[in-house]
């Protein structure tokens, strides 16, 4: 049961609007395909044979609405469409503001392995971070000496400070310090979990530790949906706080690894594999994610255009946005950004060939 080639469904929350790609393969005959739309389920027809494929149980479409019905080689059928109601609102994967309470006992773990890095941690006060420059806009608005200048925001052993893409901890008596240099290192995996600010205050990245209350246990999440979920979370909370859409990916090492434009983050995927076992069909993040075959499953998902800049790639844009006040700088180890370029790699690939850039740019899909 099920489409040969399956489909992808690419739905906006805000305009209540879907694209419907149904996929075929390359091999298929070219007999006359009837497409048939309902409310809940997809189906085709082709050569006496029917194949039907439901949707989940939150979208239903407008079968009255579809319009542009056309065939792409390499791609399948194209359809647009609009739904009969909105889908639920996204829920954002748990921020970290949300997983850091005051007063609760916290346990920090490595993502990559699960080891444990910070135990039974109780916080007084935990607080955002102001932007990067901050000292630079004081001077601005003073009219006299800046009384800041000398200052420093760094933690107590009570207190966790939030930034955009990490957090700051009094060091007390962890000991993951690598003797070679400032950065921070997981002792059973060796992975960079953030750096050294100070004698006292460390900085762990986001996309490097899980936070879960000490009454809670761990669950290990997948590296790359891991990854993606948290860079999501940080373009929305950004773009929605600070109104920029347009981002540097940099390494703790200085360079720029990505450049990112956030085109929306109301997105809803719906994707079903079909019935058929090849794999040349495309489908998000290759064999990451999606089971063999199966009925439909949904992502929240933002969309982003975005260009690498490893082997100085792209340098002439990297150094235009470099000294654009509207392009907003996002720093991770440089490990991860290679790892989040290769996710960005792999989802472009599972998009149809015609999804795949815009302008200059490529086109990808990041669920969380």
């Amino acid at each position: 049961p099920g489409m040969a080639g399956g489909f992808l469904l690419e739905i906006r929350r805000g305009t209540q609007s879907a694209l419907l790609v149904i996929r075929y393969e390359a091999d298929l005959p070219s007999s006359p395909v009837d497409v048939s739309v309902a409310a809940d389920r997809l189906e085709a027809r082709s050569g006496g044979s029917c194949e039907a494929a439901p949707l989940p149980a939150e979208v239903r479409l407008a079968p009255s609405s579809c319009r542009g019905l056309r065939r792409l080689p390499g791609d399948g059928l194209h359809l647009r469409m609009r739904l009969r109601r909105p889908p639920p609102s996204a829920d954002l994967v748990c921020t970290l503001r949300e997983s850091l309470k005051p007063q609760k006992n916290h346990v920090f773990y490595c993502q990559s392995c699960g080891d444990i890095i910070v135990k039974d941690r109780k916080f007084l006060r935990v607080l955002p971070l102001p932007s990067e420059n901050w000292n630079a806009l004081v001077e601005e608005w003073c009219c006299h000496p800046n009384p800041f200048a000398r200052s420093t925001l760094h933690p107590k052993h009570d207190d966790c400070f939030l930034g955009d893409t990490f957090f700051l901890l009094n060091s007390g008596n962890e000991s993951h310090k690598s003797k070679e240099n400032t950065r921070v290192i997981c002792k059973r995996c060796k992975t960079t979990l953030g750096e050294t600010v100070s004698s006292d205050t460390i900085k762990y990245y986001v996309t490097e530790v899980i936070i879960r209350p000490s009454e809670g246990s761990f669950s290990p999440t997948p590296r790359p949906q891991f990854v993606q979920s948290m860079v999501a979370q940080c373009l929305v909370e950004l773009s929605s706080a600070k109104s920029t859409f347009r981002f540097t990916v940099k390494g703790d090492n200085g360079k720029t690894y990505i450049l990112i434009w956030l085109l929306n983050s109301d997105t809803l995927l719906v994707e079903s594999l079909g019935s058929s076992s090849s794999h040349s069909v495309f489908t998000l993040f290759g064999d990451i994610f999606m089971p063999s075959s199966g009925p439909a499953r949904t992502w929240n998902a933002v969309k982003v255009l975005y260009q690498p800049c490893i082997k100085s790639r792209n340098k002439d844009l990297a150094d235009a946005w470099e000294n654009d006040m509207g392009v907003h700088p996002l720093k991770f180890p440089s490990e991860t950004c290679l790892e989040l370029l290769l996710i960005l790699g792999l989802s472009t690939t599972s998009l149809p060939p015609s999804l795949r850039c815009m302008n200059s740019f490529q086109v990808r899909n990041s669920c969380y």
